[in-house]
Parts: C-alpha cells; sequence; structure tokens
C-alpha cells in the first residue's frame, strides 16, 4: 500500500523536519527499508538494529531517486529530499503504519505460531483459502517484526484473507506481532524443543507461543492440537478448538500422498506423513469457521505444494534426495525419520546434521534420536557436525561420522552405486542443501 505525507502524519507520532515548498502532500509513494530494492519515487525508511544501521545508507537511497526519507537523528536532514520525517524509533514507525493499513484494509487475520509446522500450515492455509477468497500470506518464513511489516505493506486493498506467521526466539516476541496484526484465528501448530536454549524450558516456550492469544480478537477463534502445555498456558475466554490425530480415521500413508478421514469426510495431501494430517487438521478447522466449502477445503488441501527443502524431492543419477533441511528439532527429526522409514523401501540412507538451540541438555536429544534409530534394522546413517556425532555413537545401525558438508558428499558419490534414497535431516544452520548440490557437480565432473 501506498502512503502520502499527509496520511503519514496522520498515522504517526512525528515531526516534519524539512520539507521543500510547494510540495504536494497528497502524493502517493511506496516505502522501502532496503535500497537495494529501492526505486525513484520511493521513500526510504532507515532501520536501525545492533549490528546495522540504514542511516548510513540515507544518501544512497537519494541517489537513487527517493523522493524523501525517515529518520531518528534531527540531524540528518538533506534538503536533496522532497521531505524528511522525523520518528523516534523508525522500527515501531513501521509497525505502526502496518498496523493502520492492516485496520484500513480489514481482512480477517490468521496467525500461526509454533515450534515447527508453522510455514507448512501457512502454506496449506493459503491453498485452501484462495479457493473462495483474495489471500495474502508472509512471504517464505518472514515470520519476525519487520516481516510482518513487509506482509502488511505488501498486501492488496482488495485482500479478504491475511495470512501471517510468528516465529520467535524470546517471550514478548510473538506478544507483539499479535499486537499489530490483531488476529481474528490464532493457530499454535505444537510445542517442542526449538529455542530451549534462550528460553530453558518447555513450559517457558508455551507461554511464548501462547502469547498469540493476547491480542486475538474475543470473537475470534483460537486454534490448537491437544496438548498439555497449550491448554496450561494459553489465557483466552473466546472459542477455541483443539485438534487430534485420535479423532482421524483411515490413514494411508504411500510416499506421495496422505489420505485420511476427519469427522465422516475423506481427506488427501499431496505429502506424506502423519504430522501433516496434524496440520491439515488446523487447516480444516479454520477454514470451516470461515464458512469455505467443503469439497473446496479438499482442493486446496490437495493442491499444496511444500516450499523449498521441506520433504522437497531432488534426484541426481541413482539417488534421490528427500530434502527435510529447512530446520530441525527433537519433535521433527523424530516424526521424519519416522514417516521417512515407513514408507521408503531399501536402499535407504539417513543423512542427519546438528539440531541447534537446544540449550543444555543438547546431546541428550542427540543421543535420543539414534536410540530411535536403533529400533530398525538395515539402514545406514551419516552424521555431518559435533553434535550429530552423538546420534551415530548411541546407534546399533551402521553409521559413518563426517566433520563437513563435503566430506559426506564425497562419501556418497564414492559409496553409493545403487538407486538410493538419501534423507536429509538438519538445522537450518548445517546448510545442507549444498550435499545435493556437491553431489550434482560430481556428476557433472
Amino acid at each position: 500500500m501506498q502512503f502520502s505525507l499527509k496520511e503519514i502524519k496522520d498515522c504517526l507520532e512525528c515531526e516534519i523536519l524539512y520539507k521543500k515548498e510547494g510540495y504536494d502532500e497528497n502524493t502517493l509513494f511506496n516505502i522501502l527499508t532496503d535500497t537495494r530494492k529501492l526505486q525513484k519515487g520511493d521513500c526510504y525508511l532507515p532501520l536501525r538494529g545492533e549490528n546495522f544501521d540504514g542511516h548510513n545508507f540515507i544518501n544512497k537511497a537519494l541517489e537513487l531517486g527517493a523522493c524523501g526519507y525517515f529518520t531518528q537523528d534531527v540531524f540528518k536532514v538533506n534538503k536533496e529530499a522532497d521531505f524528511v520525517i522525523y520518528v523516534k524509533n523508525s522500527l515501531v514507525a513501521y509497525l505502526n503504519m502496518a498496523k493502520y493499513i492492516r485496520n484500513k484494509i480489514n481482512p480477517k487475520v490468521i496467525a500461526i505460531t509454533g515450534s515447527c509446522g508453522k510455514t507448512t500450515t501457512k502454506e496449506m492455509l493459503f491453498s485452501v483459502f484462495s479457493t473462495e477468497y483474495k489471500t495474502h500470506k508472509t512471504f517464505l518464513n518472514h515470520n519476525n517484526e519487520i516481516g510482518l511489516c513487509e506482509t502488511m505493506f505488501s498486501m492488496p486493498l482488495d485482500c479478504e484473507i491475511l495470512i501471517v506467521e510468528m516465529g520467535m526466539r524470546n517471550l514478548g516476541e510473538i506478544e507483539l506481532l499479535s499486537n499489530y496484526s490483531n488476529p481474528d484465528i490464532g493457530i499454535i501448530t505444537n510445542i517442542g524443543s526449538a529455542h530451549l536454549e534462550r528460553l530453558g524450558t518447555l513450559k517457558n516456550i508455551a507461554i511464548a507461543k501462547c502469547e498469540i492469544a493476547k491480542n486475538l480478537k474475543p470473537e475470534g477463534l483460537f486454534i490448537g492440537v491437544d496438548c498439555s502445555q497449550i491448554k496450561e498456558n494459553l489465557n483466552y475466554e473466546g472459542k477455541k478448538i483443539f485438534v487430534s490425530l485420535d479423532s482421524v480415521k483411515n490413514i494411508d500413508i504411500k510416499i506421495d500422498s496422505t489420505k485420511f478421514q476427519y469427522e465422516g469426510e475423506n481427506y488427501e495431501i499431496t505429502q506424506t506423513g502423519e504430522y501433516n494430517i496434524s496440520n491439515a487438521l488446523l487447516v480444516i478447522e479454520a477454514a470451516r469457521y470461515l464458512n469455505i466449502n467443503t469439497e473446496n477445503i479438499k482442493k486446496g488441501l490437495l493442491e499444496y505444494k511444500p516450499i523449498e527443502k521441506r520433504w522437497e524431492k531432488v534426484k541426481t543419477g541413482l539417488i534421490t534426495f528427500i530434502n527435510d533441511s529447512y530446520n530441525a528439532n527433537p519433535e521433527s527429526m523424530n516424526a521424519v525419520l519416522k514417516t521417512f522409514l515407513s514408507v521408503y523401501k531399501k536402499p535407504i540412507v539417513l543423512v542427519l546434521g546438528d539440531m541447534g538451540e537446544l540449550g543444555k541438555d543438547e546431546i541428550m536429544y542427540h543421543k535420543q534420536i539414534g536410540e530411535f534409530l536403533s529400533r530398525y534394522e538395515g539402514i545406514k546413517l551419516l552424521t555431518v557436525g559435533t553434535l550429530a556425532r552423538h546420534i551415530a555413537r548411541n546407534t546399533t545401525i551402521e553409521s559413518v561420522e563426517f566433520n563437513n558438508n563435503e566430506q559426506c558428499a564425497k562419501y556418497i558419490k564414492e559409496n553409493i552405486k545403487e538407486e538410493t534414497t538419501i534423507l536429509l535431516k538438519a538445522s537450518r544452520a548445517m546448510k545442507f542443501e549444498q550435499i545435493i548440490e556437491m553431489v550434482k557437480n560430481y556428476d557433472n565432473d
């Protein structure tokens, strides 16, 4: 959405430090925080963080043709601009303008958080709601306060449904996102071990996730998985729905699809695994609440396609990679391993890497994955990283340890000589997509 100087003055506490004589305050312009994307006639909003200060690029923005800019520094006045706007905090200004857009366009807002499954659920929601509504969503996983603003600023004026993903690393962050988005529907996909390093306990993680309900509209709806951590820490007096796999029948899981029955209706998704059924149940309940036709719910779920690094199938030579390396915590690792080992036939190989941000018990969590894998026979395990080696050293299956992706890729290329399916699973910091690219490059040598 575009703003004018007049509209900015109406919705923000700000001061106009400079305005060119004769400038029309009703002139519309886009507001950009990144000079790399800025075009002539845009207004530049510099953000300031611990390790970065966009104010250093104000002159660059003007060289690129910015009409004006915001600043937190009253002395930064460049009269080459058409106007200069002073705000105490540019991020707060960005959030307030985003909330102004949210209220002006006034879509139904669906907010999603959880320890894992947030992005998958968001993409499923978008696929389903797009069958009947003008729908807009968070781009990729841009789920912090800046991503929230970017999502709202890019929302079309005729938007009817806004789907926002909310991530967090500490207490208070989801409350802030909820405050500025004011959701009609709040969804928690699960409570897991991600961010234990920062928050210390599962209870604190649950408290942080349940902040999504603090600014959920009283007449709205909360949807979550049926687990004690959510129920014990949720403070919401409005309508609540808790979903469980216990209410699902006739589950049929195959390599490229999952079928199930829920409350008398048959559904199919083009993904595999019970954890994806759980995500789908959250979507079904949200869609029912906003009166989407059952056939369109089924159609939207069937048309859902995962984004990069989430159960992404990549074939190179004789090898088929299942790349689920976007992120990993003990819960998602177990769920993905259980699914992969149940639907893929031998020969199969597991490539597992470090799971990050698990706190003081991080070694124990990796050991438990190794113990879990001891239930299986006839599979091979490759681990990459200092933590993942504890998986290999606490399992009975054949395993090989590597220090880095290059060593692992070289081993795969030199030792796998028949058609094999390889699962890649690790935290994002491990950059497991490099393994696929390295193996491809070996093929091209």
